[in-house]
């Protein structure tokens, strides 16, 4: 098949340290590439690709500080792809609902997979004006705001099964990664290891619109248990959640998904998360982890890793979120929205046939009388 990816600009296709909806267009892109379809990558110019990269900008749109108004290069990229869209079978695109009114009338095939939160009343009201526009959920919970929407399915975040180390043995400290954030909770995580008496490693970025939180809460980090390590990239991640005891995930919002949680699966961390959004859909209860509703139950948590097999957590990671299964679940999307298209095709003409027909049946009686 020809398939269009469209990706945000803010990152690149994969991020160079934190970012998770590029980070799952590259696994994706890599893996339909490798299974032969011809695909495009319409993404910043600093991403790395073995499909045809389409450029719109020179660098991801975070590292750069020229950058005044993200949404222009956005609108130029799909100005961009809309100029070459009967080029493809499908388009795929992964940038929210900017692309909406742009693509309401395209008869390419084109679906939308929404990757954040959906608890927003301004995005119920949107997504009601284009309720045909076929959309993709990463979790089943994530769609409870809008059961409405036009779903065509849900298909989990995967990852390539050789990206990750899986480590039989367990770690001495906790692992805290993500962003400091209000949502993320990285306090608890970090009320959390103390209580328990163990080490934590925070990895994690702090966003603009956090700077405000982290100077409210960064006293915490001066604590003995605490190390800071800011952002990682992929083998220094790698290494964090691989040599971890377990990573603690204590989010305080409806997590569409939790991309870090199958990121500790794959090296064999088991995870202690607080059940909020999609994790109790991600995670196995007492198999991959511990599912807690408060601080006290995540110490007691902590206390009952060592009953956790990392092999199971491993084996869980690639029976349900590996690369191979998300592009294999994504292509099924792709064929049924092409096959759809053909069927529109093949009616059209054979409304058209039709017709066509009737019209030259009423001709043969004046033709008769032109000939006598």
């Amino acid at each position: 098949m020809r398939i269009a990816q469209v990706a945000p600009l803010y990152e690149s296709v994969p991020p160079k340290l934190y970012g998770g909806t590029e980070r799952i267009v590259h696994y994706l892109t890599e893996e339909l590439v490798r299974a032969g379809h011809d695909v495009t990558l319409f993404a910043s110019g600093d991403s790395e690709t073995s499909a045809t990269l389409e450029p719109i900008v020179s660098k991801a749109l975070r590292l750069d500080e020229d950058v005044l108004d993200p949404l222009l290069p956005h609108l130029l990229m799909l100005d961009q792809v809309c100029r070459v869209a009967n080029e493809f079978d499908v388009i795929h695109f992964h940038t929210g609902c900017l692309h909406f009114p742009v693509f309401r009338e395209c008869s390419t095939p084109h679906v939308t997979t929404l990757h954040g939160r959906l608890d927003i009343k301004e995005l119920g009201r949107l997504l009601e004006a284009f309720r045909d526009t076929p959309l993709v959920s990463i979790s089943d919970y994530q769609r409870t705001p809008i059961g409405w929407g036009n779903w065509t399915a849900t298909v989990y975040h995967g990852l390539p099964e050789d990206l990750y180390t899986f480590r039989a043995e367990p770690g001495t400290y906790l692992a805290f990664l993500g962003r400091i954030s209000p949502e993320k909770r990285v306090d608890r995580a970090i009320e959390i290891a103390i209580r328990a008496g163990m080490p934590l490693k925070i990895a994690a970025k702090v966003d603009k619109a956090d700077r405000e939180y982290f100077e409210q809460i960064k006293v915490l980090f001066d604590h003995p248990l605490v190390e800071y390590v800011g952002e990682v990239n992929e083998r220094e991640k790698n290494e964090l959640l691989g040599n971890a005891y377990a990573l603690l995930f204590p989010i305080d919002w409806p997590e569409p998904f939790g991309l870090v949680m199958i990121e500790a699966m794959a090296c064999g961390t088991p995870v202690i998360a607080f059940r909020n959004g999609s994790v109790p859909e991600v995670m196995r209860d007492a198999k991959t982890g511990f599912i807690v509703e408060d601080i006290r139950q995540a110490v007691s948590a902590v206390e009952r890793v060592g009953e956790i097999s990392r092999t199971t957590c491993r084996r869980e990671f690639e029976n349900r979120f590996s690369a191979g299964r998300m592009a294999n679940g994504y292509l099924q999307i792709y064929r049924q929205l092409s096959q759809k298209r053909k069927q529109k095709a093949s009616s059209a003409l054979k409304v058209f046939g039709a017709e066509v027909m009737e019209k030259e049946i009423k001709r043969l009686p004046m033709l008769g009388k032109q000939t006598i």
